[in-house]
């Protein structure tokens, strides 16, 4: 099966420590548009190590996923999911920081479980990413900034 791996380096206009928090399934909802999750599992109600959430696919089924990594002190987080039948998936971030922005170094490994997830993948290329990434930056920084929702239209794909 394919496996398609990309990286990037935000930068983003905060403290770490701001920053950090708001790498969760439940404060996503606060900077990302259109962010829909449901919360499985947390005992403290946001990210935590083992925390499992879900997203909607277009094709009606969910993706889950899985905190594999919760490290406050060093700024470090992961995840795992798997869309069934199409993608498994690692996500790591590592925040760098700075004295006047915080790098998050963003890491995403991709691999397809069946064939309709390598059709899927033909897509994931590094322009495709980058778009995804820009986006993402674009949504964090405005919320950093303004502490509000950045318009839909303005927060990429």
């Amino acid at each position: 099966m394919k496996r398609v791996q990309h990286t990037y380096i935000q930068r983003n206009p905060a403290t770490a420590e701001k920053v950090f928090p708001l790498l969760c399934p439940v404060r996503e909802a606060d900077w990302i548009p259109d962010w829909k999750y449901r919360l499985v599992y947390s005992k403290t109600g946001v990210a935590e190590l083992g925390c499992v959430f879900t997203t909607p696919n277009n094709d009606g089924s969910e993706t889950t996923w899985v905190v594999t990594e919760y490290d406050p002190m060093n700024k470090r987080i992961a995840f795992a999911w798997v869309w069934p039948r199409m993608i498994a998936t690692r996500l790591s971030i590592r925040l760098e920081p700075g004295a006047a922005e915080t790098k998050s170094h963003i890491s995403y490994e991709y691999t397809a479980l069946s064939e309709a997830g390598e059709r899927e993948m033909e897509g994931y290329s590094a322009e495709w990413f980058a778009a995804k990434m820009n986006g993402w930056e674009s949504a964090i920084n405005h919320y950093l900034r303004t502490g509000q929702m950045i318009e839909p239209a303005n927060a990429g794909e």
